[in-house]
């Protein structure tokens, strides 16, 4: 599948290149990564070959070749031309010396500290258009924004930030207040699973499952599973359940927002009854009470159960040394 695409920018406008797209990736020949940064193909084909004898990047891993037709006086012939993907072409961007590949470190040096300060960059014209080759990315935005936005120190700190600008009787470091965060937790998560935090940990961990029940962690995947893991809910929900709690996270945030937006006071008991209308409005069930599982008891049977699993944890564990060595002697 062939398309344009904005490569990069410099000064004065957008640097526009037709790449070739296939295997979730752009792909250019040596001809058309010289026209991108003005330059002759035997740079290009120079600097490719040191890429690859300095081990910056796997040769098989970024080159592919396919059979395209091209004109050659009057005849149309078939032949096999080498395409070098994505990675090629950036590296080949940061050795070559020209005007064009200037502007392009320029703007990827840019590109990279607003990534580094910021946490993340956007293509706006990109995800405005849709699916230019074929796969919309801004569903997967959406859904990685949910998960960070749902993240229980993001909602905690989403909702104080609220709370303070809102709430008549909110006081930041009050019992009352991490109470109420508690309670608000506990009747999001039976929203979706039908137990509150507590109960989810207690039921839910296991020594004797595979990874002690949960499904994700710090470390994950390769890594430890540590004591501060298994005494968070979030971490034995399942995929479906994830989602959906997400949902419901980013829809409550949105709703205390634009209560907050319209500068009415509320006090925290008008909170909780607030949160309970948002469940019934969505057709989920609200916690009627406390829920048979204390924290406490919760925390408990959690470390208990962690202390049998760290030790077959600890006789089985392969670390990224070992892994390491173990494929250096296979060579």
């Amino acid at each position: 599948m062939e398309n344009k695409i904005i490569f990069y920018q410099n000064k004065d406008s957008n640097v526009v290149v037709n790449v070739t797209y296939f295997e979730d990736n752009f792909w250019l020949t040596q001809k058309l990564t010289a026209q991108l940064f003005g330059v002759e193909v035997p740079a290009v084909n120079k600097h490719l070959n040191n890429i690859f004898e300095e081990n910056e990047l796997n040769k098989e891993a970024t080159i592919s070749k396919k059979e395209i037709v091209q004109q050659e006086g009057n005849r149309q012939v078939k032949r096999q031309v080498e395409f070098y993907n994505l990675d090629a072409i950036i590296a080949v961007g940061y050795r070559i010396n020209s005007k064009q590949a200037t502007q392009f470190r320029i703007w990827a040096t840019k590109t990279l500290k607003e990534y580094i300060i910021k946490g993340f960059v956007l293509n706006d014209e990109m995800l405005k258009n849709g699916k230019p080759f074929g796969k919309d990315y801004f569903n997967e935005l959406l859904e990685r924004i949910r998960e960070i936005r749902a993240s229980e120190r993001r909602v905690f700190q989403k909702l104080g930030d609220i709370f303070e600008q809102c709430s008549a009787d909110y006081s930041k470091d009050a019992e009352e207040t991490k109470l109420f965060y508690k309670m608000v937790q506990n009747k999001l998560h039976f929203a979706i699973t039908g137990n509150t935090a507590a109960e989810i940990v207690y039921k839910r961990v296991d020594r004797n499952k595979d990874f002690m029940g949960l499904s994700t962690w710090k470390n994950a995947p390769n890594g430890k599973i540590v004591k501060s893991d298994v005494v968070i809910a979030k971490n034995y929900l399942n995929e479906n359940e994830i989602g959906d709690l997400n949902l419901l996270v980013s829809a409550f945030l949105d709703l205390a927002e634009f209560q907050a937006r319209r500068n009415q006071l509320i006090n925290m008991k008008d909170w909780l009854d607030r949160t309970n209308k948002f469940l019934e409005s969505n057709s989920l069930d609200v916690l009627p009470n406390a829920g048979a599982i204390s924290h406490e008891q919760a925390v408990e049977k959690a470390h208990q159960e962690y202390e049998h699993f760290r030790i077959e944890q600890d006789k089985n564990y392969i670390s990224d040394l070992d892994r390491e060595l173990k494929r250096l002697n296979n060579k």
